[in-house]
């Protein structure tokens, strides 16, 4: 099967949005979109009708539904569609085997209200190999320029920057390519945002704006100075901030098109896992989160 940008449908409003910028998204990468539905029955929490029947039928319609308004929006879009009766996480995850980004939609995860919202989106981000992106219904067309029939039924957007929380420990080559890669596709500049903790003599912190955190920008700017010979075009700015980069991130969604950090997935502890910074970004972020596993 050919490479994908893959969605996950519910049919609630977060899905459906996931599902508009996943149709943007596979037009920048000249990929298929393909929308997975996974049909559990005890989960479901938007269908806009009652009755086992009727639930039925708007069950079977939503795939489909969905795909014909996409191609009328984005022609020229190969789309495919799928129902699978399964439960959604292992569903997902398999269907993410073949996809070069999985998109979810997010009310925000504290708010634990549908399939794809709360822990089960938890479970595919911290499991899935691919970067999976988190689409919240407020921020889904955030930065993009919108093409077809779409076009002419929205006033232009602004345009945003791409922002990446970057950890200088483990400055990972895909988060970093991911992140690049993003903002050229979408011509737009990127915010790095690096999180440290100066180091302390005698019990007490280190001033900031010492040789010690001169020392952090030139190591930000040392590893960012390849990636910016890869992509010329990308104008960067850097931005060491103290203590944990999460709240800062948050900060950036308001005015970002994505956010993107990272998933490490090896460390002490055995089994999927989703770092504290990543965590609070998920939670909390206005604009779509891309998270990205590495080694």
């Amino acid at each position: 099967m050919p490479r994908t940008v893959t969605v996950g449908l519910d049919g609630s409003p977060e899905s459906l949005a996931a599902a508009d910028w996943a149709a943007r998204e596979a037009q920048r990468r000249e990929l298929p979109l393909r929308i997975v539905h996974a049909l559990d029955w005890h989960s479901f929490t938007y269908a806009p009708l009652t009755g086992v029947e009727s639930l039925a039928r708007w069950a079977e319609r939503l795939p489909g539904d969905t795909a014909a308004r996409l191609r009328h929006d984005h022609p020229g879009l190969r789309i495919v569609h799928e129902q699978v009766a399964r439960e959604p996480v292992p569903s997902l995850l398999a269907a993410a085997g073949n996809a070069e980004l999985l998109v979810l939609g997010s009310r925000g995860l504290s708010r634990v209200t549908g399939v794809l919202v709360g822990s089960v989106a938890l479970s595919i981000v911290a499991r899935a190999e691919p970067p999976v992106v988190l689409v919240p219904t407020g921020g889904a067309g955030r930065g993009d320029r919108r093409t077809g029939p779409a076009a002419t039924a929205a006033p232009a957007l602004v345009r945003r920057d791409v922002v990446l929380g970057l950890d200088l420990r483990r400055p990972a080559a895909p988060v970093l390519e991911f992140a690049f890669d993003a903002a050229a596709r979408r011509a737009t500049a990127l915010r790095v945002i690096h999180g440290w903790s100066p180091p302390s003599t005698s019990g007490h912190p280190v001033p900031f704006g010492t040789g010690a955190s001169a020392q952090v920008a030139n190591e930000l700017t040392d590893v960012l100075r390849p990636w910016r010979a890869k992509f010329p075009g990308v104008e960067v700015s850097e931005q060491t901030v103290v203590g944990s980069p999460a709240g800062h991130l948050v900060d950036a969604s308001a005015y970002a098109a994505l956010v993107v950090v990272g998933r490490f997935t090896h460390g002490p502890r055995p089994g999927p896992r989703i770092g504290p910074v990543t965590h609070a970004v998920l939670h909390h972020s206005t604009a779509p989160v891309a998270v990205i596993a590495h080694s």
